[in-house]
This record gives structure tokens, C-alpha cells and sequence, in this order.
């Protein structure tokens, strides 16, 4: 599987977007956290600051929604310049509508779970999902410690799914990447590492190198 890297928007400079995303145009996706207030204690951006950075960078955008009803939205998101749409199956939405609203509008769907959902509700969604999204901190906040714990359920997603993408969000670093990649991750959402880092395309390709060491 492909290594893949993607930065996190919410631990970038917000006053200086083009300026960051700059920063990173070696990575494989831009990840963007859409918080509602709701399905996580925490607001953050919605699909018009999507589309005025899309314009500003070719990265793909992975665009994670935390938000209570993604079903409402994803025309939006996809108009506003998304090439994967992830949502979580705690949503209230119908999970199989959802995805299948997403494919429809041109996007990658991807399927988020959060510490304590198991990893067999994903499972029989695996076949339209071109990613499953494991957190290992909880939803809603930068910074959290990684929690290893979660690496039996990216296992269990590996061996059901050998060619799907795995990402994983929360407390990655040059450390924890290797933890998630041998456990059979490939896609790592890294924000303070790289954003907080001095040369971010220096961190970028560090984090690819640590991962691929274990595989």
C-alpha cells in the first residue's frame, strides 16, 4: 500500500492558509476538519473556506466531516472542491445513503470511527468505501495524545480489506506513525507535526520514511 501523507489544516496558521498549504504541496492529501458545535464540542470551518483554498493549491483534499447530519451537506462539499467526503458512522444520517450520496456527487467516500466503535461496523460498507478513517484520540480537538490501543482495530479492517486505504487521525508523530503503519495503516493525518515543525516538507517526508521502515 501506498504511504500516504496528510497534513491537517487545524493546526495551521489561519491567518496565513495559502501561505501553509504552500508549505506542504509534497503531501498526498490535504486533511480538513469540518466541526459543527454538535457532533463535537468544537466549530471550525465549513465548505465556502474549502473552496477559497482549493484554488490555491493541487493537493487532493481530504475532508473530514464531524458534524451531526453529513447527508445534508455533501453536494456542498463536493461543489466546493472535495475529492474525498469522510464522515462518521456515529452520525445521524443513514450511513448507506450517505455514501452512496457522496459517490454520486463525484467524490472518494470515506467512513470515520471514533475510539470506542468497534471496527466490525464498518465492515459491510467496505465494498463502496474507498477509506476507512480509525481515530486514535476523540473527535473534536489538535493535539491529543495517540492512543495505541486502537491498532487492533486497524488490524482487523487491514485483514478484511488488504487493498483498502486506512488512515489514521490523532497524536501522529515520527514515533506513533510507525505503531499505526505496522499495525497496517497507510494514510496518516499529521497536523501539529507538521505544521508546528520548521520545514514541514522536511517533517512530510520523514513521517512517509518512518512508516515505510516497518512495512
Amino acid at each position: 500500500m501506498e504511504i500516504k501523507i496528510a497534513p491537517s489544516v487545524l493546526a495551521a496558521d489561519y491567518a496565513n492558509l495559502e501561505k501553509e498549504l504552500k508549505k506542504c504541496s509534497d503531501a498526498q492529501y490535504i486533511h480538513l476538519d469540518v466541526m459543527d458545535g454538535h457532533f463535537v464540542p468544537n466549530i471550525s470551518i465549513g465548505a465556502p473556506v474549502i473552496k477559497a483554498i482549493r484554488a490555491v493549491t493541487e493537493v487532493p483534499f481530504d475532508v473530514h466531516l464531524m458534524i451531526s447530519e453529513p447527508l445534508r451537506y455533501i453536494e456542498d462539499f463536493a461543489a466546493a472542491g472535495a475529492d474525498i467526503i469522510c464522515f462518521h458512522i456515529e452520525s445521524e444520517s443513514d450511513t448507506e445513503k450517505t455514501i452512496n450520496k457522496i459517490l454520486e456527487s463525484g467524490c472518494k467516500a470515506a467512513l470515520a470511527i471514533k475510539p470506542n466503535t468497534p471496527a466490525s461496523a464498518v465492515l459491510k460498507y467496505l465494498s463502496k468505501l474507498s477509506m476507512v478513517l480509525v481515530m486514535t484520540v476523540e473527535p473534536g480537538f489538535g493535539g491529543q495524545s495517540f492512543m495505541a490501543d486502537m491498532m487492533p482495530k486497524i488490524e482487523e479492517i487491514r485483514a478484511a480489506a488488504p487493498d483498502i486505504d486506512i488512515e489514521v487521525d490523532g497524536g501522529i508523530n515520527a514515533k506513533t506513525i510507525k505503531t499505526a503503519a505496522k499495525a497496517g495503516a497507510n494514510v496518516f493525518v499529521a497536523g501539529s507535526a507538521v505544521f508546528k515543525s520548521e520545514n514541514p516538507q522536511e517533517t512530510i517526508s520523514m513521517l512517509k520514511e518512518n512508516a515505510k521502515s516497518v512495512k
